[in-house]
Formats: structure tokens, sequence, C-alpha cells
């Protein structure tokens, strides 16, 4: 059996040697990039040390799996690849839209075309994996950058990807075997553990999902409870082409909300179900000033303290407890309670200490607050909270940190766009006008 198992392994291992990073050496950035071009992940052989080849090809498989243009180099801190214009070469010289993640020495930074992930995005996950004060080894901060990535990015993988053409790297497929030799002989521990994990996580998830549900049903239940009353028919006396659209977006949204969440299977699913709620209750607004003969409202996020009270109308200053104060959303009701000096009549959920605004209560709530008010606008609302500090984790960035309130449309990724690309909206984590700088950059151990 165990032949067997060596067998399988070393076809996998030599299936896999394309997607992996070349081994040669690269003097030049250009060289990255074309390796980047057939697989996702490039190792320098001057920082084979940080990122070992079955690290490499486990985060290669990982991307690949997930379909995502998400591309990773770890290259040596070296004068071959200046750190203020890395990225920016980097992404021009590949020419493929996507997230790039370089780890440059000790220091790791990214950017994105905007179409494939929001600059905000791109800032909130690239601090999240920067641990302030700590060296953090490769494997651990790429695989919780890519982690996210794979789940934020928009499009899917270059077909480049897809053909058995790679870096013909010195790393000899005897090696590759030899390696694969190790893995088998560890594997069935390893296996084991990998079972055991993936059955714990599956088990968090239901318990989260089930938490949710309870929340995004009541939306659901208040927002078709709003349809019911709405006082309008499209064939009504004065309605035009243009109620009748918003009333029928309104209608779309429903019947999205309550099918996303029939299909949901993990706790991130719940933030599409939101967000079509959210769009809904703006479609809604929209018809009631056509109607009226009001001026059509902008586009603006929907009531912090409780979405189902519809798009908001001000910001208003507001302490959370034991918070410094900042600015939120809310709606005219809200704002008179706040300018009044009376509590605002906030959304609560089931915590273990009862009924809680939703601001105090656990990350489970993450995913359902990020639909409403996307991932750029959230952080700053929940900061000093207990979601806010949820939020700017690791373990959570992805699930807040995908694209900034109002973003919609059409998005691609990994497609071929040669140097042609707007390098200002590459931006993320460390970028200052192609600059690593501000928010950070290569730093070395200091993050």
């Amino acid at each position: 059996m165990l032949a067997g198992l060596l067998l399988i392994l070393a076809a996998a291992v030599l299936g896999m040697a394309p997607g992996a990073p070349a081994a040669t050496g690269a003097s030049t950035v250009d060289d990255v990039a074309q390796a980047l071009r057939k697989g996702p992940v490039y190792v320098d052989p001057a920082a084979s040390g940080q990122l070992s080849p079955g690290q490499a090809a486990a985060l290669t498989k990982k991307i690949k799996d997930a379909d995502k243009p998400v591309f990773v180099a770890v290259l040596p801190r070296t004068s071959a690849f200046p750190a203020k214009t890395l990225l920016a070469t980097l992404r021009t010289d590949t020419g493929i839209t996507g997230v790039y993640a370089v780890r440059l020495g000790d220091g790791f930074d990214a950017g994105a075309d905007p179409q494939v992930m929001s600059t905000r995005a791109v800032h909130n996950l690239t601090a999240a994996v920067k641990t302030p004060g700590a060296d953090t080894d490769a494997a651990t901060q790429l695989n919780a950058f890519v982690d996210r990535a794979v789940e934020q990015a928009r499009g899917s993988a270059p077909a480049s990807w897809g053909g058995s053409s790679g870096g013909g790297g010195s790393s000899s497929a005897v090696g590759l075997i030899t390696a694969g030799v190790v893995l088998v002989l560890g594997g069935g521990t390893a296996y084991a553990l990998v079972r055991r994990g993936r059955r714990r996580k599956e088990a968090e998830e239901r318990a989260a999902l089930d938490r949710l549900r309870v929340v995004v049903d009541e939306d659901i239940t208040a927002y078709g409870e709003t349809l019911d009353r709405l006082d309008f028919h499209p064939a009504e006396p004065g309605a035009d082409d243009n109620m009748r659209a918003d009333y029928e977006r309104a209608l779309d949204s429903y019947e999205s909300a309550k099918s996303r969440m029939e299909r949901a299977r993990h706790p991130s699913d719940v933030r599409g179900v939101t967000r079509a709620l959210e769009d809904g209750r703006f479609s809604l607004a929209v018809l009631e000033a056509r109607r009226t003969g009001g001026e059509l409202p902008a586009r603006r996020p929907p009531c912090f303290f409780d979405p189902r009270h519809g798009p908001s109308v001000a910001d208003a200053r507001w302490s959370p407890s034991g918070g410094t104060a900042r600015e939120v959303p809310v709606c005219a009701a809200d704002e008179v309670r706040l300018r009044e000096g009376e509590e605002p009549l906030s959304r609560t959920v089931d915590t273990g200490d009862g009924r809680r605004p939703y601001w105090e209560a656990g990350p489970a709530y993450g995913p359902w607050a990020g639909g409403y008010f996307g991932g750029g606008l959230l952080p700053g609302l929940l900061v000093g909270t207990v979601l806010g500090s949820m939020l700017s984790s690791p373990a959570y960035a992805a699930e807040y940190g995908g694209g900034d309130f109002g973003s919609g449309g059409d998005w691609s990724g990994g497609d071929f766009s040669g140097s042609d690309f707007d390098s200002s909206g590459f931006d993320g984590g460390g970028f200052g006008g192609g600059d690593f700088g501000g928010g950070g950059g290569f730093d070395g151990g200091g993050f």
C-alpha cells in the first residue's frame, strides 16, 4: 500500500511541478514576472530558506483550486528587487490583472488591480497579516494572506496557469519524489490531524451560520413586511417606467435574499444576503422619492444602529460604551434621538450575556454587518467595539475587508493587459504613488 501511495504522490508532485515556483535564479523583476505567468507562486532560490518546495506547492494548489488571480513571490532583499517600485513593476511586467503579494526579505506588501480587489480591501488584508513587533515566518504570513485573498478576489485565474509548461527549475523530479517520500511517511498522522481540524472548522461554521440565520431571517421577514405595506401598484395612475423599475428591483432583492440564504453554507455567504437587502431598501427609498416628487436620495449606507431602518440620511457623532466618538450613518429618527440626548434604537442580537447591540456581539455577526456596510466602511465604524476588534484580526479580516461600500458591477481578474493598466489604481498595503511608504511597506522585522 505504501508503494502505491508513493507512486500516486510522485505522479501528483510531478503534475504540480509546472505550477510550483521556478528554482532558477531570477536576476530581474521580469524573470519573476515570466515565472508568475506560468504559475501563481514563485520562490527565488536566494530566498528558498523562507518557503520550502512543499510549502510553495501547497500554496500553489490552494490558489489554483480557488481559481482566483492571486500571485505570490518570495524574493531576497537585494538591489535586483528595489522595494520602492517592486510591486508596480512586477504587475507591469507580468501583465495580468490580479492580486500581487510579495515577501521581500522579512518584509511584506501587496497590491491589486481595482477591478479584482478594492484599494481598501488590499490595505485591510495587508495590515491584517503584518504582526507588529513580531517576526512572522513566510509560510504563515503568505497562507494567511492567500486564504483571505482567494475569498475576496474577483475574477478567475489566468488561462496561462492551466498548461503544463513551467519554469525549468534546477530542482529535479528525483528531488520532488524524495520530498514526497518524506511526506508519505508522515502522511498518516498529518491526514488525521487535517481531518480533525476540518471537522472542527466545519462544526464551528455550522454553529456560526445557525446563529446568523436567526438574525438574517428576521431581516428578511422585516423587509417582506415593508413590501407588503407598500402602497404601490405598477399600473396605478402616475406610475412611470422608472417607478416600475425601482419596484421590480426591490422585489428582485427580496427574492435574491431569500434564495441566497437558502443556499448559504458558510457564514461568509450571509454577506451577499444582507447586501441584497440593503440594495432593496435603497430601491424603495428611490421609489418613494419619485412618487412624492422629492429629490432622489444619494446612495448612502444604511442606518448604523439598525439597517432595517433603511438608508441613512446623515452622519452623526456617537460613542460606544467606553469608546471614542466617531461619525456613523444614521436614519432620520435616530438622528433626532441622538440630537436630543436619547439612545438610538439599536439592533440587538443574542449573546452569552443576553440581548446586546450587534457591535457588542461575537465575530459571527461580522459577515452580516459586512454585507450592509461594506468592508471599506465597517472598520472605522466599529473601532473600539467587540466586533471591531475581531474585524481587525487576521482570522476575520477576510470577512469584512472585501470592497468599499457601494461598489458593484461586473468585475474581472486574470485578464492579460500587458502594461496597459492604471498604475495609480494598483494600490494597496504600503503604496503611495508607487512607493512602499506610508501604509507599511517592506520594513523587515519592524512591520
